[in-house]
């Protein structure tokens, strides 16, 4: 009789595994659809650098701002029933994109679309609670996988705008996530064992943001999961700009990126589980440091005078080289974004929802942020590579945090 109780038990972990990470792969693809929508708005409207960036980033500022209570909703009152409702509540949002005309329009709608966004703080600790610790960090990693519905919206966008046009877009996605719901709700199971039944005060859940070593994996998974976002919402038009493709091209050029950091988030859980959670981010650190200081490099025509007159040197990356380093922050994204969370479920088993949210949060508005920085740089300095100088910079800020915070450890 224990046997068939705990074969059920698997069951329905693995169930709501499969159920949680397919749903929530739904809702990235949701997230970043501004991503992809954004481009031919930006042509229509003939917006600037700086507000193209806004346009992108608003639906990830309403996603990372729900996500403190979407992880405290999730502790009190389970993750099937909140993520079902959230789900549901993006539909309508995401269908009425493709009446938008003028900007504002578009950004308003934008904030409610982005609650898609929010799916990762209730996601996280819903999965989390049907595995035992020392397989936590592998489940939450391959739920996190689910990121990768950035790469697939780069794959699936520019085609049904190509053939469609953009107004389409929205009504697939809008089809798209509501047989998300269906499938989740169908496939997912709840425990009432995983409720945080005590009745800890809204104000105390909140107050974990000032514990410094909620701060410090604020920082870095604003780092690993922020750039992540922010790339992901850029590298498009990146691609357009600085080496002249198509959108199509440029597409499926950038999801060489969002790809492996989001499929291989579950290595990194298990890299996690196996070396530590600091060994593994330690490591990603100083990857992202050293790619971004290649990648900061602008296209520069260097004249050098020589006895023979002067001479010209081209200094920039080809497609090629840009591509297979984008390829490795992704990678190295990927398991940071699986490392920061098994720092977290360590160290606050019993308020995992709600450090996750928060954590979720300083990670998304990194995410809100970078797209606009990235878009304001390009205004002030013509350079497209700048955006991989802000990163650069808060890459040594990591470093440095880290390398203070672990050294009594040490």
């Amino acid at each position: 009789m224990k046997k068939v109780h705990a074969n059920n038990s698997q069951y329905k972990a693995y169930s709501v595994l499969v159920a949680s990470t397919v749903a929530f792969t739904v809702c990235f693809m949701v997230w970043m659809m501004y991503a992809v929508l954004g481009i031919p708005v930006k042509k229509e409207l003939g917006l600037n650098e700086l507000q193209f960036g806004i346009l992108t980033a608003i639906p990830v500022l309403s996603g990372s701002l729900v996500r403190v209570p979407l992880g405290i909703w999730t502790d009190r009152f389970g993750g099937r029933l909140v993520m079902s409702c959230l789900m549901l509540s993006t539909v309508v949002p995401i269908f009425m994109a493709q009446f938008a005309t003028v900007y504002w329009q578009f950004l308003v709608i934008g904030l409610f679309v982005g609650l898609a966004g929010g799916s990762f703080s209730v996601g996280t600790p819903y999965v989390a609670r049907w595995f035992s610790r020392d397989q936590q960090g592998l489940a939450m990693g391959v739920f996190g996988a689910g990121n990768a519905g950035a790469s697939l919206t780069k794959l699936i966008g520019p085609s049904i705008v190509a053939a469609l046009g953009w107004r389409m877009l929205p009504t697939v996605y809008a089809g798209l996530m509501l047989a998300a719901v269906v499938l989740f709700w169908a496939f997912s199971y709840s425990n009432p064992a995983h409720l945080v039944v005590k009745k800890v005060p809204l104000s105390e859940q909140i107050a974990l943001m000032k514990n410094p070593a909620v701060l410090r994996y604020c920082q870095y998974y604003s780092v690993v999961f922020g750039g992540y976002v922010g790339l992901s919402l850029w590298m498009i038009h990146y691609y357009m700009e600085e080496y002249g493709f198509s959108m199509t091209s440029a597409a499926f050029l950038a999801a060489c990126f969002s790809l492996p950091g989001g499929v291989l988030r579950a290595f990194g859980g298990y890299l996690s589980d196996k070396f530590g959670a600091t060994r593994v981010t330690w490591g990603v650190m100083w990857v992202c440091w050293v790619a971004f200081f290649i990648l900061s490099y602008p296209q520069t025509e260097l004249v050098v005078q020589t006895t023979r007159g002067p001479m010209t040197q081209h200094i920039g990356l080809s497609v090629t080289a840009f591509t297979v380093i984008l390829f490795v922050v992704g990678v190295a994204m990927a398991i940071g974004k699986a490392s920061v969370f098994k720092f977290i479920s360590n160290e606050f088993p019993d308020n995992l929802g709600a450090v996750s949210g928060v954590v979720g949060l300083a990670g998304g508005l990194g995410g809100f942020v970078l797209p606009i920085l990235f878009g304001l740089l390009l205004d002030l300095t013509g350079i497209h590579s700048s955006a991989f100088m802000l990163l650069y910079g808060t890459v040594c800020v990591s470093l440095v945090w880290m390398y203070f915070s672990f050294k009594p450890q040490r």
